[in-house]
């Protein structure tokens, strides 16, 4: 079973359907082949009427020609009309010419295109004819306009099997479009094959649809398998293409080059990829403001780039693009939509500021400081409250003293200038200033622009100021031994006016020693006390008092006067470090160090020497080593003991001034001094304990705490089943020591081994295996026989050792050794015991007797 046109059911729809023919020609190739389109007999002026395929021949081939003037071919195929047509014919053929290049004689060809149409049109019959017989059941895809026009159903292509010259054949379809969604959009004629399509489609909703068709004869018997059938609906070039965007917004700086990118529009189109339908030209229709052509757009890609250097932001801060997006390669029939596009210049800083005016002339009064005198204004085209616009004023001659400033106004962008240093009408009654401006900025055309310059004249107006205390500071050189009463030269102010010190009258605001007095019409100082230049109040040898000037007008001045303390030799050198620690096991000296109050002239090199008579301790265990002219070193002698020592030392100056320093000499026992008191306990027949000897002895007692804790813990928990002694433990005794009766304090147990000792003492932890007697240095042991039992070794109390006691010592088992202790502990074989305890008892016995 094949596909094939319909001969006798369809003879009714061709009557209003027309077949349109193009024999496709290509001399590149010498490919030749004919398409058969099925179009209404009435066609619009470039109307969409299909496609074929130009691939393979547009591999060697790039131009297009139509015999019919009614029609034309894109590159992709598609065919479209130039103009409305009537068809009157069954069938229309023209021949389409692809080459790479129109020669003279290709046009001829073209001519006899049309000659050969109809041998073409008789060749295909024929070889219909022969394809008919070789059909078979496979499958061959076919397509339908997008929103055809019908005449609906519309005829698509006719499906039959082989079999049908046998058998009773009846056909179906199912599939997407049939009995799915969309559904009914096609249908199958049972008897014939005959493929139709009930309506329009929208290929952007529905680009293809896969179909199953079978084959079935009257009984049921399914000769063929199912066929898949391929219904591509081609697309017709019905969506406008849409810009992402209904207004776009750029920026680009003024004076920019030409060719910098401005920005860049994007549009969509919904109709079918990689096809003229999608093949979008971007373009400009119209600027605003219509100066000349200042921008282009890139028609591929629709990049917008200036095409002028000459954008002057100060001229027109803004222009208006009305842009176009059309498809079909931008070709006269094609789809479009415009958009607006708002392009901002940006500002450079392409003007400088100028002075409003070039010259100005001002009057201040002298000693005025910190108060506005002028403003300047500037004028700048650049875009206001921009480092473009700002402006930076400069002061660049006739402020050598510093006396103006001046700042920018940020408010204004005024040159605000200031006084800032007091004004001399006596020194100088007129200055000149020369000030320039730039803008914070630096200027397109040149960053190295000294910009607009301006001259301000000040005169300096005349002030009754009264006196003047210059200089601020003023010197006077005195003797610090200078007796009392003695007067010198003291501070000077002057009257500007006159340039004398006539009329004007002192005061001291500040003495800090009371040392001085001043004269108050000539401003000399007296000695009211005795001068010491060594007092905290000297700096560097200079001693300072504050004066007031003032004149009849009770205008006043301050100024200071500095008393130079000419130094005397009245210190003498001593040891500023009182205390020197030797540690003892790394150090055999210690190094000390003098120092003199006076001047150097009455200073070093120093004199040491031990202060103390021959006979003295000191010069015994101690000796002096100078080191420098301001050092010595103090060793020991004859190995003293660890302790404090008291050592004076005589430190002489070079001529002779003397001073005694009683030294507290520490021999530690130590290997650093800081650790000094760590490490020796007794210093001086005191203990002195750091802080880490405290910390031990806390741990200790801790220590201790825990240990006693334990013993008692040990011995409330301690299981009390008694323990029997061995069979033979019975025919032991103890001889008694001596003759002498038990004391008061003792107690016998028959039963048992239990001791109890005068003053209240604690049981014992284990049981005692016999009676102990503390009475006067003697003591007597004995054990008793019978059945007697052992305590547990876990009872509460002190340890008691049976061994060998001298002078009447505590005797407790040796077998318990404090805290808890389990109960084998106690068990000792008959032989052991008895080998340990007998020579000792023995040994104590002989004591007792012999005392």
């Amino acid at each position: 079973m094949a596909v094939a046109r319909p001969t006798g059911s369809a003879s009714g729809a061709l009557c209003w359907q027309l077949l349109l023919t193009l024999a496709i020609l290509t001399f590149a190739c010498d490919a030749c082949k004919t398409v058969t389109l099925h179009v209404p007999s009435k066609l619009d002026a470039v109307k969409y009427i299909g496609r074929v395929n130009l691939k393979e021949c547009f591999k060697s081939a790039n131009l297009i020609h139509s015999s019919d003037p009614d029609f034309q071919i894109l590159e992709d195929g598609s065919v479209y009309t130039t103009n409305a047509i009537l068809l009157s014919s069954a069938k229309r053929s023209f021949t389409v010419l692809l080459s790479n290049t129109e020669t003279q004689e290709e046009k001829k060809i073209l001519v006899l295109l049309e000659q050969q149409t109809e041998v073409l049109r008789k060749r295909r019959s024929q070889e219909k004819v022969l394809i008919r017989a070789k059909r078979r059941w496979a499958p061959i895809p076919c397509s339908v306009s997008e929103n055809s026009l019908g005449p609906f159903p519309l005829f698509l292509q006719q499906i039959q099997s082989d079999t049908a010259q046998n058998y009773t054949i009846y056909y179906s379809i199912s599939g997407p479009g049939v009995d799915k969604e969309p559904l009914n959009l096609f249908y199958v004629e049972r008897d014939t094959g005959n493929l139709f399509c009930t309506r329009p489609v929208d290929r952007e909703k529905y680009p293809s649809f896969e179909l199953v068709a079978f084959a079935t004869t009257k009984d049921g018997y399914t000769p063929e398998s199912p066929l898949p059938l391929l219904i591509r609906i081609e697309d017709e070039n019905d969506n406008f293409p849409i810009f992402t965007e209904t207004t776009y917004i750029f920026n680009v700086s003024e004076n920019s080059r030409v060719g910098t990118t401005v920005g860049q529009v994007c549009a969509t189109d919904e109709d079918e990829p990689d096809t003229l339908h999608t093949r979008l030209m971007y373009s400009i229709i119209e600027q605003l403001p219509a100066s000349r052509t200042l921008f282009f757009m890139q028609p591929a890609t629709g990049v917008i780039t200036t095409t002028s250097s000459q954008l002057d932001r100060e001229v027109t801060d803004k222009y208006q693009l009305k842009i176009k997006v059309q498809d079909m390669d931008g070709q006269y029939f094609g789809l479009q939509t415009t958009a607006t596009c708002i392009i901002n210049i940006g500002d450079v800083n392409d003007n400088l500021p100028t002075f409003n005016r070039l010259s100005y002339e001002i009057s201040v009064e002298e000693n005025t400081i910190d108060v506005e005198i002028l403003r300047v204004a500037v004028t700048d085209k650049d875009l206001i409250n921009t480092a473009n616009w700002r402006a930076n004023y400069t002061i660049l001659k006739g402020n050598k003293n510093g006396n103006f400033k001046i700042v920018t106004d940020p408010k204004t962008n005024e040159g605000v200038l200031y006084v800032v240093k007091p004004l001399n009408y006596e020194e100088k009654q007129e200055m000149t200033l020369q000030i320039s401006v730039v803008n914070e900025a630096p200027n397109f055309a040149s960053s190295r622009s000294t910009g607009s310059m301006a001259t301000v004249t000040v005169n300096v107006q005349n002030q009754d100021e009264g006196p003047e205390c210059r200089p601020a500071v003023q010197i006077v050189h005195i003797k610090e031994n200078a007796p009392v009463s003695t007067k010198v030269i003291g501070y000077k102010a002057h009257d500007p006016e006159t340039n004398s010190s006539s009329g004007i009258s002192y005061e001291k605001l500040s003495d800090p020693e009371g040392w001085v007095s001043v004269d108050e019409n000539s401003g000399s100082i007296t000695i009211l006390r005795s001068l010491d230049r060594e007092a905290k109040t000297i700096r560097n040898g200079i001693y300072n008092i504050t004066i007031l000037a003032s004149d009849k007008g009770k205008r006043t001045c301050t100024g200071t006067l500095g008393i130079i303390l000419k130094d005397v030799n009245d210190n003498g050198p001593f040891i500023p470090q009182k205390t020197v620690i030797i540690c003892k096991t790394v150090m055999s000296s210690a190094e000390i160090v003098a120092v003199d109050p006076d001047e150097p002239i009455h200073g070093p090199p120093f004199d040491f020497s031990l202060e103390g008579v021959s006979d003295s301790g000191v010069l015994r265990m101690w000796r002096l080593t100078k080191i420098n002219d301001t050092a010595a070193r103090l060793s020991y002698l004859n190995d003293p003991q660890f302790g404090e020592y008291i050592v004076p030392v005589r430190v002489a100056d070079r001529l002779g001034q003397s001073l005694v320093t009683q030294l507290k000499v520490i021999l530690c026992d130590c290997v650093t001094q800081s650790d000094c008191n760590i490490r020796s306990p007794l210093i001086g027949g005191r203990p002195i304990l750091g802080k880490w000897a405290i910390l031990a002895m806390l741990l200790g007692i801790a220590l201790l705490f825990c240990v006693l804790f334990t013993l008692v813990c040990g011995a409330t928990g301690a299981a009390k089943k008694p323990k029997v002694f061995p069979d033979d433990l019975a025919q032991q005794n103890l001889i008694v020591s001596n003759t002498e009766a038990p004391g008061d304090d003792k107690v016998y147990s028959t039963n048992g081994f239990t001791t109890y000792t005068m003053g209240g003492s604690t049981q014992g932890i284990c049981s005692t295996l016999g009676s102990g007697v503390k009475n006067g240095g003697q003591e007597t042991i004995e054990m008793v026989k019978g059945g007697q039992t052992v305590e547990s070794c876990q009872e509460a109390g002190h340890h008691h050792t049976l061994g060998s006691c001298k002078g009447g010592g505590q005797h407790t088992l040796d077998s318990c050794r404090g805290g808890q202790v389990e109960a084998d502990n106690c068990r000792h074989a008959y032989s052991d015991w008895y080998t340990y305890t007998q020579p000792r008892l023995g040994e104590e016995s002989i004591r007792g007797h012999t005392d």
